[in-house]
């Protein structure tokens, strides 16, 4: 499976310029080789959060939504589609905190797969620590006016229409459970869609960080994700550049959705 890909050349800093890193080579196109049976399509928090009007607090917060729901509606049908005509594997990475997969075969074949999991050594928080967590919810996120809605929205969380898995689909909730699925498959390189790429498909239970540490290459699509942005990004999507960026550098590569569908192989008979 030939196709095109985006890497970044982050070399040659040049130390005679006034900023030495405006040497390096910047965003190129390479022709790249994947081998379907060694590669999977990682569907993460692909959520359904809700009519718009539902929970009008949490999409207060979460800004992405619209742009999610769009990429859902119109890039994941033909997508998820395609590869399941094809070689690649499909396997889902879920959270949020609400048991919407635990009765799915794909779900109970990870757990099967996976040693015992103990849970991550935690702190322990005293007064102090608390009133700073109550801090950061006041100021940073989400505001006091909408927790209740954020909590509601939350507390029913489910597949997207659009990314609910299929018969026996790999269903992962850390990366432990990922990496089981991707061992007993030969799967070394998973290609991340979803949501958020700077916040969930990066550092979540089985995002890229977890999966890196495995030893597998993590890229994505850029037309089928988007990214959490700010005040200041929000406009010109400016932390989704820098998320693909970091992909790029740090994980794997940047894959364009209609190069992708026009390399995908059809499935054996």
């Amino acid at each position: 499976m030939r196709l095109p890909a985006q890497v970044y050349q982050q070399f040659d800093a040049d130390p005679a310029r006034e900023v030495p890193g405006e040497g390096f080579g910047g965003w190129r196109t390479v022709e790249v080789e994947l081998e379907p049976a060694r590669t999977a399509l990682v569907v993460m928090h692909a959520w359904d959060c809700g009519r718009p009007d539902a929970f009008p607090g949490w999409r207060r917060v979460v800004e992405y939504m619209p742009r999610a729901d769009q990429i859902l509606a119109e890039v994941f049908p033909p997508l998820l589609a395609a590869v399941r005509s094809s070689p690649l594997s499909v396997f889902h990475v879920v959270g949020g905190g609400r048991d919407y997969y635990r009765h799915l075969p794909g779900y109970q074949r990870a757990v099967a797969l996976t040693a015992a999991a103990t849970a991550p050594l935690q702190v322990t928080p005293d007064a102090t620590h608390e009133r700073l967590c109550a801090l950061r919810r006041a100021t940073v996120v989400p505001g006091p006016h909408n927790q209740a809605d954020v909590a509601a929205g939350f507390a029913q969380i489910d597949f997207a229409p659009a990314a609910r898995p299929v018969g026996d689909e790999g269903v992962a909730e850390n990366g432990d459970q990922l990496a089981a699925l991707c061992a007993a498959q030969g799967i070394n390189h998973l290609i991340y869609v979803g949501f958020a790429l700077n916040w969930c498909l990066l550092m979540s239970p089985g995002g890229m960080v977890d999966m890196a540490r495995h030893g597998c290459l993590c890229s994505t699509i850029a037309e089928a994700t988007t990214a959490v942005e700010n005040h200041e990004t929000a406009r010109e999507e400016r932390e989704k550049r820098q998320a693909l960026w970091r992909v790029a550098v740090e994980f794997g590569f940047v894959f364009h959705l209609q190069p992708f569908l026009r390399a995908l192989p059809a499935r054996s008979p």
